[in-house]
């Protein structure tokens, strides 16, 4: 008799990295509140190495460790297609010429507005990959 409902092949979820163990090492004499962790992490590959994490509880300093990471990534991301965004603000930046009359004041408040939005932007960036530095 056949099935009537196949059932799913079971997805094998150990083809990403791992937390393998996590150690509270020292409560932080300089900033109260914070401890000092020993993560081990388990790599694709099989590679398993330790980080140090700084963070108020372990849930905070494997968040930490991830937003890191992360920050890193796409910033080495960033760093190697720097064509891309220049090419980004030159679109941004001409197709108002392009497109738009020059004599209205809705081309004025595009320039403007793309150059404040891209600053925001900017300062947002900043302030996300600093974040932990204060």
């Amino acid at each position: 008799m056949k099935k009537l409902f196949k059932r799913k092949a079971r997805h094998d979820k150990y083809d990403r990295r791992r937390a393998m163990k996590c150690v509270l090492l020292k409560k932080s004499d300089t900033h109260k509140g914070y401890c000092k962790y020993m993560v081990t992490i388990g790599e694709k590959d099989g590679r398993v190495h330790k980080q140090p994490v700084y963070g108020k509880d372990m849930q905070d300093a494997l968040s930490r460790l991830i937003n890191t990471e992360l920050t890193n990534r796409v910033e080495k991301k960033l760093e190697t297609s720097t064509g891309y965004v220049f090419l980004t603000w030159i679109l941004i930046m001409g197709v108002p010429v392009l497109v738009g009359d020059a004599e209205s004041p809705f081309f004025l408040v595009y320039v403007f507005g793309s150059v404040g939005v891209m600053l925001g932007i900017a300062c947002w960036w900043y302030n996300y990959v600093n974040k932990g530095d204060k």
